[in-house]
């Protein structure tokens, strides 16, 4: 290999060291060099591979390697994939809009169809300048959600592009940014009766539209449509995992993303994920004392 950096928080800065958390361990490094083997045969396909424009207006760049999604006063934009899928590990490199973005929601995210649908989220809330993006994550499970955890970023997302990764297998669902875990949600169905994503198909799914009702400082400030339009580009669409629509049979079985080494955080990983929390976490709903939950969800004991 020419460069010893993996993916998905299993990287290393010298074949040795996770980066910024010390010695690996001689299995956590047969651990990292498998997924960096299994990872590189996913190659970034382009936007016409594998989505199709729903609505709006999505600009196509680089032979269909960038897409960029556009929003004025009359409408935002959005695309789709082509197929739903069930389990796997989702990517997008995502550049946000610089300048006056105050209520506008640039997202990412899979969902499945119905009321009582699944769906995991990545929502970036627009802020006035000199004040940082809002990233906010969510899961719904069988039509429930308010699940909303928030985030400060460690870097300026509209300087250059960044990394947002989804696994979901049987055991958990973990958001990642770059190759660090922002947040994992575990299977608690049997433990705690907790609705878990496991039988939905779902799509892949971006837009850029209008949230100003609360995107910003909670709906007191609003979008400045003399900044219009604006624009959130993607880039490095990258799918492995399993689609419904496809001849595989039977779908779903022996893949990697369900191998012991997913079915839980490591402890490097863990560590990453306790500096998130430390470090730029801004709003947890299992913490919320505002009396939104009179009881504290059960799932809230039980992920890490």
């Amino acid at each position: 290999m020419k460069s010893c950096a993996g993916l998905i928080g299993f990287g290393m800065k010298s074949c040795v060291r996770l980066i910024g958390f010390g010695i690996y361990s001689r299995k956590l490094v047969y651990i990292s060099l498998v997924l960096i083997l299994i990872l590189s045969s996913v190659k970034s396909s382009s936007f016409n591979d594998n989505f199709d424009i729903s609505w709006g207006t999505v600009k196509l760049w680089n032979n269909g390697e960038t897409a960029q999604l556009t929003m004025n006063q009359a409408s935002g934009s959005g695309f789709q994939s082509k197929n739903e899928y069930i389990f796997g590990w989702v990517s997008m490199k995502i550049k946000l809009m610089s300048g006056n973005s105050a209520g506008t929601v640039t997202s990412y995210y899979m969902s499945s169809k119905g009321s009582a649908h699944d769906e995991l989220d990545y929502e970036f809330l627009g802020n006035l300048p000199g004040n940082p993006y809002i990233l906010q994550t969510n899961v719904f499970s069988s039509g429930v959600g308010n699940r909303e955890q928030r985030f400060h970023l460690w870097f300026d997302p509209t300087e250059d592009f960044h990394n947002y990764s989804i696994i979901w297998n049987h055991k958990q669902i973990v958001f990642w940014v770059d190759s660090i875990p922002i947040r994992a949600f575990k299977n608690n169905e049997e433990a705690a009766g907790v609705p878990y994503p496991n039988s939905r198909p779902m799509r892949i799914i971006a837009t850029l539209w209008n949230g100003e009702d609360w995107a910003t400082d909670g709906g007191r400030v609003k979008t400045d449509w003399s900044h219009a339009p604006f624009v959130a580009s993607y880039k490095s669409f990258e799918v492995d995992a399993c689609s419904v629509s496809s001849n595989s049979s039977p779908p779903c079985a022996n893949n990697w993303w369900d191998q012991s080494e997913f079915q839980s955080l490591n402890e490097q990983q863990l560590s990453k994920l306790d500096w998130v929390r430390k470090n730029h976490i801004i709003y947890d709903y299992c913490h919320d004392r505002s009396g939104r939950f009179p009881v504290t969800p059960a799932e809230c004991a039980l992920n890490p």
